[in-house]
C-alpha cells in the first residue's frame, strides 16, 4: 500500500481507501461515469440520426453543450444544473419525444430510465404528470 501511494504521489494524483464491501459500487460508479456515459453519447448520435443528423455533425454540435454540461455540473451539482423539459415539468414535451422515439425502441427504454431517475433525484416540476406519462410508456 505504502509503494502505491507513492507512485500515485509521484503521478500527482490522489490516493484513497476503499473497504472491500465498497469494491462493487466503486466501480459500478465509474462504469456509469465513463463506458454508460459513452453508451449514451452513442444513443445521442442515433437519436440525432433520425433527425437527419450524421454521427459526425451530431458529435461535432452537442460537444459544446456537453462541455457546458460538465462545467455546470462540476460548478453546480447534478440539482442545480438540471435542465429541460422534466425540470419544467413540461410532460407535453416528454409525451412528443417519447413518440419520436417509439422508432428506436432501445434509446426510449434509455430516455425513460433516465426520466425516471431524473424524477428521484433531481428537481422538477410537474412530476404527477410526468410520472404518468412514464409509467403508461
Amino acid at each position: 500500500m505504502r509503494a502505491a501511494r507513492a507512485i500515485v504521489r509521484d503521478l500527482e494524483g490522489q490516493s484513497f481507501t476503499l473497504r472491500r464491501e465498497q469494491k462493487e459500487s466503486y466501480h459500478a460508479w465509474g462504469m456509469f461515469a465513463s463506458p454508460l456515459l459513452t453508451a449514451l453519447l452513442a444513443a445521442t448520435e442515433r437519436v440525432a440520426g433520425a433527425a437527419g443528423v450524421s454521427r459526425k455533425a451530431a458529435r461535432k454540435r452537442i460537444l459544446p453543450i456537453l462541455q457546458q454540461t460538465l462545467a455546470n455540473y462540476s460548478r453546480l451539482g447534478a440539482p442545480d444544473s438540471f435542465s429541460g423539459p422534466i425540470a419544467r415539468g413540461d410532460a407535453a414535451t416528454v409525451e412528443k419525444h417519447l413518440k419520436v422515439l417509439q422508432g428506436i425502441p432501445d434509446v426510449r427504454q434509455v430516455y425513460i430510465a433516465l426520466a425516471r431517475t431524473a424524477l428521484c433525484d433531481l428537481p422538477a416540476k410537474n412530476r404527477a404528470a410526468l410520472e404518468k406519462i412514464l409509467r403508461t410508456k
